[in-house]
């Protein structure tokens, strides 16, 4: 478990999920990530972290979700606005993809559009077309596609 300013980073459980997609949805009416339904949240719980503050309260979440024997996404990141510019957004990256190494994933992506946040992580940007597990197994049922305006970052880690 990871702790800062108040803040403890552990992996979530069952009776985190009510939370978990609520912040997800509020950043996903803002348009700023994909809705999660409470299903999708269930079947792939085991790869998200949350980030609570010190009464227990959800402030953050952020997924690692394996496509391929050496390729991973970091998706569904979000903190809540009262919580950010305080690491968090970083630290659960951070586990994220230490996480992966321990996998012994070599690769390491997301689609955002808060590039400025990734590239400071060393991410860097990459065609989207580079991605075929990601486009023929998520993007294909997005609403957004094949229109997708956000932007593809990719960290090598092996």
């Amino acid at each position: 478990m990871t702790k800062k300013k108040g803040y403890r980073i552990r992996k979530a459980i069952a009776t985190d999920v009510r939370a978990m997609q609520a912040l997800i949805n509020l950043f996903a009416k803002k348009e700023l990530m994909l809705p999660k339904s409470l299903n999708e949240i269930f079947e792939n719980l085991r790869d998200y972290l949350v980030c609570e503050d010190n009464k227990g309260d959800i402030v953050g979440v952020c997924a690692l979700h394996i496509l391929w024997e050496d390729l991973a996404e970091i998706r569904s990141l979000a903190v809540k606005e009262e919580a950010q510019r305080h690491g968090i957004g970083k630290k659960l990256v951070s586990r994220c993809l230490q996480e992966a190494k321990k996998l012994k994933i070599k690769r390491v992506f997301v689609l955002t559009y808060s590039r400025k946040f990734f590239e400071s992580l060393g991410f860097k940007e990459i065609e989207k077309s580079t991605l075929p597990h990601k486009i023929w197994s998520d993007c294909v049922k997005c609403h957004k596609f094949p229109e997708c305006d956000e932007y593809a970052y990719i960290k090598e880690l092996i």
